[in-house]
């Protein structure tokens, strides 16, 4: 029996690694002719207040990033996705995996494909890996793509 796969969710931040995803979901839509929704989460910046008031957001930068990652998810469906293959966007705002596994979750999702930047030693230890957390906790299955010049054979 030949897996379901309807939607194809891609978390993207814009690096040329995350971009490598995308050859991999396109091949998996068209495929399974799934849609693929690509999903781009912005961390809150908090500085804190010379007031006592607490940390405060910056709510306007944060508005000019969702706007311009909005334009940059659009651009990326237009170049990247063959015709015939429906592509959809959303831009979230909080602990990346978090919202990636959310993400799935509300859009249905079937798979996530997404890249890993290969973090290792004291660089993993201090940031951790938005991927593997993802694969740790997702309810779905995950595909992650490390490599460009990994020979892919699709199934």
């Amino acid at each position: 029996m030949e897996p379901k796969v309807d939607k194809i969710l891609v978390p993207i931040d814009f690096s040329e690694n995350s971009k490598n995803a995308i050859k991999y979901a396109v091949a998996y839509a068209e495929k399974f002719k799934a849609e693929i929704v690509f999903v781009y989460v912005i961390e809150p910046v908090i500085y804190p207040s010379d007031f006592g008031l607490g940390q405060v957001p910056i709510n306007r930068m944060d508005m000019e990033i969702h706007s311009k990652a909005e334009d940059e998810l659009k651009k990326i469906i237009e170049t990247h996705l063959p015709k015939g293959i429906k592509g959809t966007h959303c831009v979230r705002t909080g602990k990346p995996f978090l919202e990636i596994i959310n993400c799935a979750k509300e859009n249905k999702s079937d798979l996530i494909i997404l890249s890993t930047h290969g973090h290792s030693g004291i660089e993993h230890i201090l940031f951790g890996s938005t991927a593997e957390k993802v694969v740790r906790k997702s309810p779905i299955p995950v595909l992650t793509i490390r490599d460009t010049n990994t020979k892919f054979i699709l199934p």
